[in-house]
């Protein structure tokens, strides 16, 4: 009887062993979970007392760099000037203009370069237009003057210095809406081997004093700094008509941010390699200061497209269409005075009517309808802007 009682009690000392072991091991991993905590926490904490006890750095602007090796630095935001000096490893780097951080002693600390508007950095490129010359239909003779003022110089400069001449500065492509002037603009930026900085006119129209003006400057800095680069400025009617004096503050402030483009196009700073597109609507509205020569050199006028051009572009535009037994010429011969982009929506929309018939090919039809449906489009647009 003693026996047995023996070999009872022990399984009973065993699982007490057990559940206390298992307690502690869990205790243990509750601790090691706690002590991952508290170092995390000391991270955290000992990067925050490094941050305090680190020296706040300003940011200054290099005027100058004097003959006797001092820096000559304003700081921004209040406009302070002083002297200061830089060690021999950063002194190679400066340049005015640059921008430079420094500490509580006025000393430099390392240089952080030129910081851009977001508004400037996203105007420029960063992917071509899958758009080539071979895609524009009847604009052989103008686009080979925009070759020649725009993408020559940047691609092919020793002609240019063996015959001894000056190179175009700038370009200004007008004409009717939908002639094609942004689309030679595309393909300029496909074909040249040069940063393609696009914008538009009314991004330069700011309600603020001196904001339009500022964005201009640091527009052609960043093309500068990007050179060889091409500029090109869409609608440039926006800020550039011609300057009246109606009183009103908006009017004095497109006003001035003309004038700071009118100076970075045909200023005292060397434009380097930067070449300046523009399109407009209406070139009867630009003032005449910008339309001089050594600021648009050339004024390249984008006509409504003949018929050659009209048969090319619809060519172009119905190259991947499945087409039936479609006459070009006759489709020709019903859009007189159509425009480059009135064209592609025939084709567009030709397309379109085929896919409503859920049709195999486009046909004849479809072209005909098209070109009615859009000559009337047309006409009523025209009719609500008179």
């Amino acid at each position: 009887m003693e026996e047995t009682a023996v070999n009872s009690s022990a399984p009973s000392s065993e699982l007490k062993y057990q559940i206390q072991l298992n307690e502690l091991e869990a205790a243990l991993l509750d601790l090691k979970v706690k002590i991952e905590d508290l170092q995390k926490e000391n991270g955290q904490l000992r990067r925050e007392n490094n941050q305090l006890k680190r020296m706040p750095l300003f940011v200054a602007v290099v005027v100058d760099i004097l003959e006797n090796g001092d820096i000559y630095l304003r700081q921004q935001g209040n406009n302070q000037e002083y002297l200061t000096t830089a060690g021999e490893e950063l002194r190679p780097l400066l340049k005015p203009g640059a921008k430079v951080a420094v500490n509580n002693a006025l000393s430099i600390v390392k240089v952080i370069g030129n910081i851009y508007d977001s508004r400037v950095r996203v105007m420029e490129l960063e992917e071509s237009p899958e758009i080539s010359y071979a895609q524009i239909g009847g604009l052989a003779d103008e686009i080979k003057e925009v070759r020649e003022a725009v993408e020559y110089p940047l691609t092919r400069p020793e002609i240019f210095q063996r015959i001894g001449v000056e190179p175009p500065k700038g370009i200004l492509l007008f004409g009717a809406p939908g002639t094609g002037k942004t689309l030679i603009a595309k393909a300029v930026a496909h074909e040249a081997k040069a940063t393609f900085i696009r914008m538009s006119g009314s991004e330069l129209v700011h309600k603020f004093i001196g904001e339009g003006a500022g964005l201009v400057r640091e527009l052609f800095q960043l093309a500068r700094e990007r050179a060889p680069a091409i500029v090109f400025i869409d609608e440039i009617d926006a800020v550039g008509s011609m300057r009246t004096n109606d009183g009103t503050s908006g009017s004095a402030e497109v006003q001035r941010t003309l004038m700071q483009l009118l100076a970075e196009m045909d200023g005292f700073d060397n434009r380097g390699d930067v070449r300046i597109m523009a399109a407009t609507n209406r070139a009867d509205m630009l003032d005449p200061a910008l339309l001089r020569p050594g600021r648009f050199d050339r004024l390249i006028e984008i006509p409504v497209p003949d018929k050659d051009a009209r048969l090319q572009i619809l060519k172009i535009h119905s190259r991947r269409m499945q087409l039936g037994n479609v006459d070009m010429d006759t489709i020709v011969s019903m859009t007189e005075n159509a425009t480059g982009a009135e064209l592609e929506a025939i084709c567009r929309e030709a397309g379109m009517m085929a896919v409503r018939r859920e049709a195999e090919k486009v046909e004849m039809v479809d072209f005909t309808d098209a070109a009615r449906k859009v000559k009337n489009e047309a006409v009523a647009d025209n009719r609500m802007y008179t």
